[in-house]
């Protein structure tokens, strides 16, 4: 077999799109039965809530609260801290503080962040209650840490809580 003897193949447009374009018989592409559009690729990287939340996800796979060892699960809104020790192989809630309860917000009248701080020395006290020593895991749920995580982490810190 010779390698230069190739035979060329030979097409028309109509064998490919069906209709010849001829002088003649020229019609504008919109009114053809096959009209081309550009294709268009988005790339659209995740947006800062939906990395957050990927983020939890893959904390929550590598840690787990126990009942000695619970998990303390953060959430900041835009005015309010709220709080929890979760057992998560029981799956409870061991303790629910947030800066909105009224014994932690009227005795005396605070701002939020000094409301944060006090929910954080009530999770401490709930913790000696619960003869729970150390915690598994702190989770901010992917949060970035204002002025009330602040002041929530410092009261616990202080008493030795916090994982580092």
């Amino acid at each position: 077999m010779a390698l230069g003897n190739f035979t060329a193949l030979q097409f028309k447009t109509c064998d490919f799109f069906g209709t010849c374009l001829h002088p003649s018989n020229f019609v504008p592409f919109q009114s053809r039965r096959f009209s081309m559009k550009p294709l268009v690729v988005k790339a659209r990287a995740n947006t800062r809530t939906e990395s957050a939340k990927i983020r939890n996800r893959r904390i929550r796979k590598k840690f787990n609260g126990s009942p000695t060892r619970p998990r303390l699960s953060v959430f900041c809104s835009d005015k309010q801290l709220y709080a929890m020790l979760v057992d998560d192989q029981n799956k409870k809630c061991l303790f629910y503080g947030t800066t909105l309860q009224r014994s932690i917000r009227e005795d005396p009248p605070c701002s939020t962040i000094e409301a944060a701080e006090r929910v954080g020395y009530e999770l401490v006290n709930a913790c000696i209650d619960l003869n729970i020593n150390e915690i598994s895991s702190y989770d901010r749920n992917g949060f970035a840490r204002g002025e009330r995580m602040e002041a929530f982490e410092s009261a616990i810190s202080r008493h030795g809580f916090l994982p580092r």
